[in-house]
């Protein structure tokens, strides 16, 4: 079964969600990141697999900012490097590795189970959960590309989920899963907050998260 790891950075550690926080505030941000990612960790645990924290600070893992979950570093460089040695760490213990966004909180335990069965497989796999601005809020895979597949990729753009299908190309055969909004700017809070109503069995921190970002606690 391949491992989950759930990429964050830590608030008063690293700027966190800059552009929504341009439109939002960094207090809100920060208090709705935090939300959000206890959301997707609710998901990764509610599924057989091992599922981690993959924190940007080594600081925030030794002081143990982000609970619940064992923390694996995703160590220097950038967002490509930094995916590539998470990734290739989760299928040397694993076998295979489902990478997950914090800012998607609407993921449904179903959409993670597809994607780890879609992996639990002989034959070479991939699968790529796409967002709605271009990028994507879920990769995994049975293999571990090299880590200049993972570099080639412009990140954070309109293309960045086609270019990175392409760049990967290669190395199986590729699955999609649905498209889901993640949270970058004021607008896609709408969005996000649809969708988490729309599940037709929200966790309990899903609804929670939900009942704030409507402001009715």
């Amino acid at each position: 079964m391949s491992g989950v790891a759930i990429f964050v950075k830590t608030p008063g550690h690293s700027p966190v969600k800059t552009r929504l926080a341009a439109d939002r505030g960094q207090a809100w941000t920060e208090a709705w990141y935090r939300r959000a990612a206890a959301a997707v960790a609710a998901v990764a645990r509610a599924t057989i697999a091992t599922s981690y924290w993959a924190v940007a600070e080594p600081e925030a893992i030794a002081t143990g900012a982000w609970p619940d979950l064992p923390a694996i570093a995703q160590g220097d460089g950038g967002l490509g490097s930094r995916m590539a040695r998470v990734h290739a760490e989760l299928v040397g213990r694993h076998g295979g590795g489902v990478l997950l966004g914090a800012d998607a909180p609407q993921i449904t335990v179903d959409l993670l189970v597809e994607a780890l069965d879609w992996l639990a497989s002989p034959s070479p796999r991939l699968v790529l959960g796409p967002s709605r601005d271009g990028g994507f809020w879920l990769f995994g895979a049975n293999v571990a590309p090299p880590e200049g597949v993972w570099t080639s990729v412009p990140y954070s753009i309109a293309t960045t989920a086609t270019d990175f299908r392409a760049a990967l190309a290669p190395y199986g055969a590729w699955h999609t899963l649905a498209t889901l909004t993640d949270a970058d700017h004021g607008p896609d809070l709408d969005l996000v907050l649809n969708e988490l109503r729309a599940l037709p069995a929200p966790l309990p921190e899903q609804r929670a998260l939900a009942t704030w970002m409507a402001g009715e606690e």
